[in-house]
């Protein structure tokens, strides 16, 4: 073989390595292309829920925060609405005590009351025996009213006159001063207290405690016609 066809074989064979190493490396490099952009596409995808994960996170954390803060003007709201109801009743409830200062100012209705006062405790303790207290303002206009009381009391209840000692050494204590109710110091608007003769059994038949009662047994009525 000639040297010409020999050069002429090893330029083919040396053109064929080299298509051959051209098309590996093409398929080299889109492989590594298709790779690089799974791998960037893997990588973007994971950022993204990286993203939406803590954006929904701080999300979270502001309607927590949201509903937390509403809870607490809410709760705040209704601790004002409940102070105001509680003003709005104690003021009512303090026009009445005053109010009630003032029914011993009607001599001849403040008498009969006294003796129904009486005669009602006498017929809630049916005690043979009774001690009675009162304000000392009020001790002749008691003394007038026992015998009456008594009377009517055993008319009533069908019983004997019970035994009725007026306490003169312990008194209800007097109205407050320049009707101040709201002073801390114990006062009476009028009215007797009642107790068995061994001092077991004492009930309060005083304007006060009377509008204690009236008024607990009336509280709901008295919140829904003044709040609604």
């Amino acid at each position: 073989m000639k040297d010409a066809d020999v050069s002429k074989q090893i330029q083919q064979m040396i053109r064929f390595i080299r298509q051959e190493a051209e098309e590996k490396a093409n398929e080299i490099s889109v492989a590594a292309e298709e790779e690089f952009n799974i791998e960037k596409l893997h990588l973007l995808e994971a950022e993204k829920r990286k993203i939406r994960q803590e954006y929904e996170r701080k999300a979270k954390q502001i309607d927590v925060r949201r509903k937390i803060e509403y809870s607490m003007q809410l709760n705040a709201s209704r601790i004002k609405v409940l102070q105001a109801q509680d003003e709005a009743v104690n003021s009512m409830k303090d026009a009445a005590k005053k109010a009630l200062l003032r029914v011993s100012n009607d001599k001849k209705a403040y008498k009969k009351l006294m003796k129904d006062m009486i005669v009602q405790g006498l017929m809630r303790l049916r005690e043979p025996s009774v001690i009675l207290r009162c304000r000392e303002g009020d001790r002749k206009l008691v003394e007038s009213l026992l015998e009456e009381a008594k009377k009517e009391y055993s008319e009533k209840a069908n019983l004997q006159s019970p035994k009725i000692t007026l306490d003169d050494r312990v008194y209800l204590p007097p109205s407050p001063k320049n009707s101040a109710v709201d002073s801390h110091e114990p006062f009476c608007s009028g009215g007797v207290v009642l107790a068995s003769e061994d001092g077991k059994i004492v009930l309060e038949n005083t304007l006060d405690a009377r509008l204690d009662v009236i008024f607990r047994q009336k509280l709901p009525q008295i919140r829904k016609r003044l709040l609604g």
